[in-house]
């Protein structure tokens, strides 16, 4: 377990008990094309990097290819699965201990769907990265969303949900949970209340605003969360080095959204 402890505190370093990390990890899911804001995947790397957050999310791939003048410097977490375009509801495992302690990484992710009839495909799946990743003392975050067909149209983003699904994330033995925000400080209490391990609020959809991120981060800290895992809503902000200054500002310091803003003038 001393390993284990060990890369936990890299990643909680901060004094403030949280973290903000960035994820790159989304190529292979969303459509059959590259997002433009991740097209020159060498070049945005920097930039992250320049106010560096407190870990970076990314597949093997990437990382061998890309992470080498960051290694050592940024926290790496090794994403192991992905949903593919057309089927967002099935996950599929191409990631092993084995490669995230290979790269270095300080922890590795799963992402895995509930409300789905595939649920305990992945939960399975889940499962054996806890008890393969638990002698290397790696430890292991779940991206676990309440996305499936069988969660109403219009709940995904509830209160209900998201507890349930950073639940089941804690009850097959992850180490820390991400899953959607829920929309207010109150409602993502719940979910924070009712998981043993800590609980990390995802970046989901682009916001229409910066200022909007920024205020579902101060969120996050009221509700006791440990912090934010953001995608596009970084990356795809016009100031990369600013956005993520300005949300360390509050994540980890405190600041108003306002006082955070003027840290990011061009996001």
């Amino acid at each position: 377990m001393l390993a284990k402890r060990v890369r936990l505190n890299r990643l909680f370093s901060s004094p403030s008990g949280r973290l903000v990390t960035v994820a790159i990890d989304h190529p292979i899911a969303f459509s059959y094309d590259i997002n433009p804001h991740l097209y020159r995947v060498r070049d945005l790397l920097p930039r992250i990097a320049e106010c560096p957050p407190d870990a970076v999310t990314m597949m093997k791939g990437t990382a061998v290819h890309c992470w080498e003048p960051f290694a050592g410097r940024i926290p790496l977490i090794v994403q192991t699965s992905c949903f593919t375009p057309g089927m967002p509801t099935r996950d599929h495992q191409f990631g092993f201990v084995e490669d995230a302690l290979r790269l270095g990484a300080e922890a590795i992710a799963m992402t895995i769907t509930v409300g789905t009839e595939a649920q305990g495909d992945g939960l399975a799946m889940l499962g054996r990265l806890v008890s393969d990743a638990a002698p290397a003392g790696l430890p292991v975050v779940a991206h676990i969303y309440p996305k499936g067909e069988l969660v109403p149209k219009g709940e995904r983003y509830t209160a209900r949900w998201s507890r349930y699904a950073a639940r089941v994330g804690a009850e097959v033995g992850v180490d820390l949970v991400k899953t959607d925000y829920t929309g207010s400080a109150e409602s993502f209490r719940e979910v924070v209340d009712a998981c043993a391990v800590p609980v990390v609020a995802a970046g989901g959809q682009r916001l229409d605003s910066f200022r909007d991120v920024l205020a579902m981060a101060q969120g996050v800290v009221e509700a006791g969360g440990a912090g934010l895992t953001l995608g596009r809503n970084v990356w795809a902000s016009g100031d990369v080095a600013g956005a993520i200054r300005a949300l360390k500002a509050v994540v980890h310091d405190g600041a108003s959204v306002d006082d955070a803003l003027s840290l990011c003038p061009g996001a």
